[in-house]
């Protein structure tokens, strides 16, 4: 008997001790291999409890416990200020998934959920004081502000413990061993994808080829490429913890739906990798319809309320950034005009939004005669696509290598934020003599170019042309006012580690 290929399977029930199916007992299921979420989570729950104790004792401190209309009863005010509010807390954190190992460790998941325990708390606390006696008890600044420092130091401790677990992944630990079922080309993506971000804690070990077999192609494959083989026992012989079924493979009818079986009660989790890889979860919904799950897939939202507030928080952050600035943009243009003779800026025609050109602002950080040395280095160009760039480009001069390597040639660009030009966050806006935008790189036009955006914080200017062009489009059908506060968070990182600046 030959043996069974991917989704196959010759047994109509699994066995019921095990192996290849769930047992008949939920009692006595395989625990995952994976196993790191459990002493992470653990670790969460201590710091969590150690935050809301420590907000208490900032708030309390800071107030007074008089203010917290609990004088005469110090016991009770220290049992509910010390131990019974942090409970309630991982209580509630609990029940909204801040534990649950699919949001800890990568993305803003885990965050939301901190923040909605927060309000939920602060509504709860509300209600049961309004309804109770309590009510005189209670100072209702007092429970504002520890809430507010409970929801800050939770989510300050649970960052900084993110760090640490980014740190054992880019030595190897805590990650998972992923296996990758699929065509070649499909599987090659999904292994780009998720080895791009070494904090996302997923490390390929092999492809299983759901469809032919391996060709002198798959030689060069970052990993071995296997064919003809079972997936099940695969997995255990590449010591995986986790099987990726990539693109097409997914949708193979009653393919999926077998593996799935064949996995239940082995410990493996089983995560699916659509063709739909550049588009974020907010905007994709499963919806059962007589028991076929349908894929729907939302239009991208670049308008609406949070699309005027972005519009707003650019136009004050960059009124108050020129304003506190002002001493530094001085400065930096003192210094650019005693080191080279020529213009402090350097004005070039960009362009933005719905293909309407503009002049972009930024500290000039060439000589003068850059461009008429062009055409004698064009040999010389690192990068592809619309790119020029030269990590050692003589026509910068040492101050501009500096501000480059800073980023604080791109200060000036508030100007054209506040002028509605751009915005602090948006795709790279490119030159309007070079632009080719035609095909998908049109799309980069339906919102502002930004200051800094998808493409700074993941590689700058080490990246290909395409690699750039996808996380440009990635952004602008995934745009959210979170997805922009987490990319300003993590520019500070970059521009700090002078990462792909040159």
């Amino acid at each position: 008997m030959t043996e069974p290929r991917f989704g196959e399977s010759f047994e109509i029930l699994p066995p019921a001790n095990g192996g290849n199916g769930v047992p008949r007992s939920a009692w006595f299921r395989n625990r995952r291999l994976s196993t790191w979420h459990r002493p992470y989570a653990a670790a969460l729950i201590v710091l969590d409890f150690i935050g809301v104790a420590l907000a208490n004792l900032t708030t309390v401190s800071r107030l007074g416990q008089a203010t917290s209309g609990f004088q005469h009863q110090h016991t009770l005010f220290n049992a509910i200020a010390y131990l019974l509010l942090p409970l309630a807390w991982l209580v509630v954190l609990w029940g909204n998934g801040a534990y649950d190992r699919r949001y800890l460790g990568i993305g803003t998941d885990e965050f939301k959920r901190v923040t909605r325990t927060a309000v939920t708390l602060i509504a709860t606390i509300s209600l049961t004081a309004f309804l109770t006696k309590v009510a005189g008890d209670l100072s209702r600044f007092t429970v504002a502000l520890s809430m507010l420092l409970g929801l800050v130091y939770v989510t300050t401790l649970r960052y900084a413990a993110r760090r640490v677990l980014g740190l054992l992944r880019r030595h190897g630990r805590a990650c998972h061993q992923v296996l990758l079922v699929g065509s070649l080309a499909e599987a090659l993506e999904v292994y780009t994808a998720v080895t791009r971000n070494r904090n996302a804690g997923m490390i390929p070990v092999a492809i299983h080829l759901s469809d032919g077999y391996p060709t002198a192609r798959t030689a060069e494959c970052p990993v071995p490429v296997h064919a003809g083989r079972e997936v099940v026992p695969l997995v255990h012989e590449l010591g995986a913890d986790t099987v990726a079924v990539c693109g097409a493979a997914s949708t193979e009818p009653g393919e999926l739906r077998r593996l799935a079986w064949q996995l239940e009660g082995t410990g493996v989790d089983l995560v699916v990798a659509p063709q739909l890889t550049d588009i974020a979860g907010p905007r994709v919904h499963v919806r059962p319809v007589e028991g076929l799950p349908l894929l729907y897939v939302e239009e991208p939202t670049l308008s609406g309320v949070s699309w005027l507030f972005k519009n707003l928080m650019d136009r004050v952050v960059a009124g108050l950034g020129l304003l506190l600035l002002s001493p530094v943009l001085a400065a930096i243009a003192l210094a650019i005009k005693l080191a080279d003779p020529g213009p402090v800026y350097f004005r070039q025609s960009r362009v933005g939004r719905e293909g309407k050109t503009f002049r972009v602002w930024k500290f000039r950080t060439m000589y003068v005669d850059a461009e008429d040395r062009l055409a004698a280095l064009v040999d010389q160009n690192e990068s592809d696509g619309l790119f020029f760039k030269i990590r050692k480009d003589p026509r910068i001069t040492p101050l501009g290598r500096f501000l480059r390597a800073s980023s604080l040639d791109e200060l000036p660009q508030l100007i054209n934020v506040l002028l509605g030009e751009m915005s602090l966050v948006g795709p790279r806006p490119l030159p309007a003599e070079d632009g080719d935008f035609l095909g998908d790189v049109r799309r980069r036009l339906l919102v502002r170019p930004g200051i800094t955006g998808l493409w700074q914080v993941s590689g700058r200017s080490d990246l290909s042309w395409d690699d750039a062009v996808r996380l440009d489009l990635y952004y602008v059908d995934n745009w959210s006012l979170t997805f922009d506060l987490t990319i300003m968070w993590r520019t500070i990182g970059v521009v700090l580690r002078s990462k792909g600046a040159y």
